[in-house]
Parts: C-alpha cells; sequence; structure tokens
C-alpha cells in the first residue's frame, strides 16, 4: 500500500486551513521553552465534525480547557518560546505514540468518536503526517538550533485535567509529571507546596512514562534536558480571571526557579 506523502497530506488539511503549530516568542530569551500539545480544538474540513455534537467537542476529550490562555500569559511574560498544537487530540493526540491504541481514540471518556471508527492504516498516516509530525518536527527544529548556539533549555509542557475522573473527585488543584529529571520537578514541588492555598500533586493526576507520552521522553529526557510537565485542574482555569491567576503564580514561580538555574549555571 502506498502511504501518502506530503503533498497528499493537502487531502486532510488544506492550504487555507490553520497550521497545525502555533508559536509565539520564537526569539524569546529565556531558557524556558513551553510546549502544549492539547491547545487547541480545531478539526480538519474533511473530518467534519466527527460524528459529535458541539457540547462534545467543547469538553476535555477534544482539548485541556484552559491551559492555552495561560500558557500564552506565561510565554509573553518570561520572554520563553511557547510550541503549541491547534488540533484536536481527537484528530490525533500528539502526546501519544502514534502507533499507540488511544494516539486516535475511538472511545473517550465513555464517548464514541463516530468519526474516528474504521480508519485504515492509510488514514491514520495521514493524521500523523499532517498534524503529528509537523509539530514535533518544529519542536525538533527549536531544540536543535538553541543546543547548536549553546542556549541552555528548560523544557516545561503544560497542561490541565478535569476535576473528577471515572466518579473520583481529584484534589489537586495543580501537579508536576516527571520521570527521569531530578533537577526541575523537586524545585517545582517546593514552590508549589509553599503556597498556602494549593494541593500539589507530585506525579498526580498522571505520571510520565515511555509508553504513555511522547513530548516529555522524546523531547526532554531523549535530549537530557532539565524538564517537567504540569497539570493544572480544569476548573481553576476554565474562565479568563483564572487563567490570570494562575499565569501569574506560574510566572513568578517559574521566574524564581530559572534564575536559580541560572546561578548555578544550568539554565
Amino acid at each position: 500500500m502506498k502511504l501518502p506523502d506530503a503533498t497528499d497530506t493537502a487531502r486532510l488539511l488544506q492550504g487555507d486551513e490553520v497550521p497545525p503549530v502555533y508559536e509565539q516568542n520564537a526569539d524569546g530569551a529565556s531558557a524556558l521553552v513551553f510546549t502544549c500539545d492539547h491547545y487547541g480544538r480545531l478539526l480538519p474540513r474533511a473530518l467534519g465534525d466527527l460524528g459529535l455534537d458541539e457540547s462534545e467537542l467543547e469538553r476535555h476529550i477534544a482539548w485541556d480547557i484552559g491551559i492555552a490562555g495561560v500558557a500564552e500569559q506565561v510565554s509573553r511574560a518570561l520572554d520563553a518560546h511557547l510550541l503549541a498544537q491547534r488540533y484536536s487530540r481527537l484528530v490525533i493526540d500528539c502526546n501519544r505514540w502514534p502507533q499507540a491504541p488511544n494516539a486516535i481514540p475511538m472511545i473517550s471518556e465513555r464517548t464514541t468518536i463516530p468519526g474516528n471508527e474504521g480508519l485504515t492504516h492509510e488514514d491514520a498516516e495521514l493524521r500523523r503526517r499532517a498534524i503529528f509530525v509537523p509539530y514535533h518536527d518544529r519542536i525538533t527544529a527549536v531544540l536543535d538550533a538553541r543546543k547548536q548556539a549553546g542556549r541552555p533549555t528548560i523544557l516545561v509542557s503544560l497542561h490541565s485535567f478535569t476535576p473528577v475522573y471515572a466518579g473520583i473527585a481529584r484534589p489537586w488543584h495543580i501537579g508536576t509529571l516527571y520521570q527521569h529529571d531530578k533537577v526541575l520537578p523537586p524545585l517545582l514541588l517546593k514552590a508549589l507546596r509553599a503556597e498556602p492555598d494549593l494541593v500539589v500533586g507530585d506525579n498526580q493526576p498522571y505520571a510520565v512514562g515511555d509508553n504513555t507520552d511522547y513530548t516529555i521522553p522524546v523531547h526532554g529526557e531523549g535530549r537530557g534536558l532539565i524538564n517537567s510537565g504540569i497539570e493544572i485542574r480544569q476548573n481553576e482555569i476554565a474562565e479568563p480571571e483564572g487563567q490570570q491567576v494562575w499565569a501569574e503564580r506560574l510566572i513568578r514561580i517559574l521566574g524564581e526557579i530559572e534564575s536559580e538555574l541560572r546561578g548555578k549555571g544550568l539554565a
């Protein structure tokens, strides 16, 4: 079977449609680089609505609610490069290995995704090439350029999570997600736990894993970068006011951590 090449991807994502990658502060001076795998909820025109009502496409199954507003404010204030994925994780999840069964979900949180049923290998490959590949290729290019220029990089992947999952309430306001890095996660945990009003998750509500995640294992750990994921509970940032509150908190905390790492020659 002939798999789609670069020109074939126009069958999924046409030239007048929004490109997959959103960037902000590409020339930012900070050592911090932010990724946002579930920033947007766009669907390629060719896929219609995937057979879902608009109300379903506003849920967590389609994107990380509220994280876009937080990510943009933090990136601007810290003069840090932000790379984000504009298309819905229902098309293809850019924090999953493309061959993983849940990379293109047929069911998400008990919701059947009709437009993802019966996909051929060619269909899946088309989505990978049109959306997944440009996003991760751009992250790779940015990190390669920083390394070549001798610029230190602290990679932070920003996400949000649901207040309740499978009927169980999640008490954490924010969590750090990590696997091997011993530098950034302890600093984040210490700073967040010093905040008087927070319940902080240590690898909660998720932990980074080679088989369950893509961005941190590949771009962070694969390069030996200082790195962490951050998850914020969605009811905290669903509205602009909450996004501003959390952005200001992260600006302060991450700014202090970057200064500390610079002082140690690590950033």
